[in-house]
Order: C-alpha cells, then sequence, then structure tokens
C-alpha cells in the first residue's frame, strides 16, 4: 500500500468533533464504554462468588444507560477494540462487543452524542473493511462518527492473524492513506497508489471525510500525527505533563497551518456520595466527591484538554445515580469556561 499522504485536514468540516469541542475553548465530557461498575469492591466480590473471570463486564443494562447518558447533556460515547480476551496478560474484554456492530447499535439507540471509537487497531483489519464500516456508521449516525484509530498494543493479536507485530507502524501510515483515498475518490484505491475507476465503495461518509483522532503515537512522529489526524487522544496523565502534550498538539496544528483540532484525554472515575470528599487517588484516576472534580475538570480546561472521557468501572454507587448526578451538577458547571482557558483558546 502506498504510504504517502497528503494533509487534508484543513479541509475537512468535521461537526462530529464539533460535538466534543468548544469553539471558545473549554471542557466536554464523554463516557467510556463498557457501563458498568465490575471494578468496583463490591462487585467484584460479587464476581468472584459466582466464578466469572475478572474484567468481563456485566452488560444487562447497557442500553438503558446508554440512552440515559444520550438525553443527559454528555458529548459521545467511546467504545473500545479489543479483539481476543487475554486474562493472563491483560484481564480486560474491554467494551466486549465487535466496535462497528457495537457502533451500528448505538447509530440507532442514540440521537445526540458523537460515537467514538479508541481506538481501531487498523494493522489487525483490512482497510478497506474499515473505511466501509466507518463511513456506513457515519451515514447511519448522521454524521457523529469520530473514527480513533492506533497500532495496538496487545502483541497476542498480531501472530493469530498472521500478521508482524514490529511492522505494526508502517501499516498502521498505509491504512489510514487507504481510508483518506477510499473516502475522497471516485473508483476505489488497490492499495499501491492506483485507483480502479471501475470499482467504487459505498457509501461515502456524510462529508468529506470520517475525522480521525489517533490514541498513542502509533508509532509515528509528532509532525505526522499533526498532519494527518484531526485530533490526539491520550493516556490519563498528571496535569503538568497534560499541559505539555495539549501544547504540543497545538503548536504543530499551528506550525502546519492547521485549526486546534481535538485533544481528549481519559479518567476513570469513582464517584463519592459526599460532594466534598477529596480525592484518592488510583490508577488513571480517582475516587472524589464532585466539588473536587469540578475543580479537577477546570484545571483540564485551563491545561487545554478539549473532551474528557470518563470510564465508570470503579464506580461504588449505580451507574445511573452517578451519570445523574454528573449531568446534574457537573456539567453545567464546566459549560462555564473558565478565563484562563478562554484566553488559551483565543
Amino acid at each position: 500500500m502506498s504510504s504517502a499522504l497528503q494533509s487534508t485536514t484543513s479541509k475537512i468540516k468535521s461537526d462530529a468533533l464539533d460535538l466534543i469541542r468548544k469553539p471558545q475553548g473549554g471542557l466536554t465530557i464523554g463516557i467510556e464504554l463498557p457501563l458498568d461498575n465490575d471494578w468496583a469492591p463490591a462487585r467484584e466480590a460479587e464476581r468472584i462468588a459466582q466464578g466469572r473471570p475478572f474484567g468481563v463486564p456485566d452488560l444487562t443494562h447497557y442500553p438503558d444507560l446508554v440512552r440515559q447518558v444520550d438525553r443527559s447533556g454528555f458529548a459521545a460515547v467511546w467504545t473500545r477494540d479489543v479483539p481476543v480476551y487475554d486474562p493472563n496478560n491483560f484481564g480486560d474484554a474491554g467494551s466486549v462487543y465487535d466496535p462497528f456492530v457495537n457502533l451500528g447499535f448505538l447509530a440507532g439507540m442514540t440521537k445526540n452524542v458523537a460515537l467514538g471509537t479508541a481506538a481501531i487497531v487498523l494493522p489487525l483489519r483490512h482497510p478497506m473493511m474499515v473505511a466501509k464500516a466507518a463511513a456506513s456508521v457515519d451515514q447511519l449516525s448522521g454524521g457523529r462518527l469520530i473514527l480513533g484509530v492506533a497500532s495496538g498494543d496487545r502483541p497476542v493479536e498480531y501472530p493469530l492473524l498472521g500478521l508482524d507485530f514490529e511492522q505494526r507502524g508502517e501499516a498502521f501510515r498505509d491504512a489510514v492513506g487507504y481510508l483518506r483515498d477510499a473516502w475522497k475518490t471516485e473508483g476505489l484505491p488497490l492499495g499501491d497508489g492506483r485507483i480502479e475507476a471501475s470499482l467504487d465503495l459505498l457509501p461515502k461518509p456524510m462529508r468529506a471525510q470520517v475525522p480521525m483522532v489517533i490514541a498513542g503515537q502509533g508509532r509515528q512522529s509528532p509532525d505526522w500525527i499533526a498532519a494527518n489526524m484531526e485530533g490526539r487522544f491520550v493516556y490519563p496523565n498528571g496535569l503538568e505533563r497534560l499541559t505539555s502534550q495539549a501544547r504540543g498538539w497545538a503548536a504543530a496544528r499551528t506550525a502546519l497551518g492547521l485549526d486546534r483540532g481535538v485533544f481528549i484525554s481519559a479518567f476513570h472515575l469513582d464517584l463519592a456520595d459526599d460532594p466534598d470528599e477529596q480525592p484518592t487517588p488510583r490508577r488513571f484516576g480517582a475516587r472524589v466527591g464532585r466539588n473536587a472534580f469540578i475543580d479537577h475538570l477546570h484545571a483540564l480546561e485551563d491545561a487545554g484538554v478539549d473532551h474528557l472521557a470518563l470510564l465508570l468501572r470503579p464506580s461504588r454507587r449505580p451507574l445511573s445515580e452517578v451519570i445523574d448526578e454528573l449531568s446534574r451538577d457537573v456539567l453545567p458547571v464546566i459549560g462555564n469556561i473558565s478565563p484562563a482557558a478562554r484566553n488559551a483558546a483565543e
């Protein structure tokens, strides 16, 4: 496949990205799937008693919770791509369902939220099938798809498919080029730079392209990422590190004459009953009351983060109750952009 790419991002009107970023700066909140609190101590004890494997969520209430998220003012839902459950090395089944089947389900169930992937492991799939699946979801959802992409970090998956884990960076780059060509041209890309005019891949996306954000680095250089992705999705980090990453992303986009795109991170939230409870850190997040959590969200705004995906699996409270409190008491507050975040955007 050809790895030669031209930057198309400045010409793409990415309405799906507009669902998760504010024109004048500030933060939006999304929810990362699965919608279960199976990491909470009580739920973990229940799992052990029932003999169920670790990391496999209970999705019994998934449809009802998705509908609640969609009507409650959240900006997005994010689904992961975990093809193989590997309990010995990773112990986490992610969102469980195939991501594109899940996205089709979500497209029919929701009306408001952006539908994001965090992230599709491009080298594991033929890009022609990814291009068709993504464009189909984009059409069915009315242009709400944000295609998060990655090169993958689970070596067990590559040999199962007869693929070379060490070549995943080149395969990722080639796949991105194929997707861009498949969406923007009449005719079918053949993967070697040629286009077969007698064939085509349908449907096309709602707009010129499906917006793509990269999770991690994809084994690519910062300049390549800034030129060929509309956004970055980074692991949760300390504020100093996130500020540095967000500024680096914005500077790289500016240097290329592009808009600021979108900068995304995540947080594993156990929202305490007591709104004044101070944070108890945990890996990638914290147990915290809403007032200290709001302070943290404003700090993320000031750091230049556009969107935060919340994973609620550690939650000790029922998820419907947590979603309701976030919608009622947190989302309206972060809608009032802090002066520092507004100045940074300007």
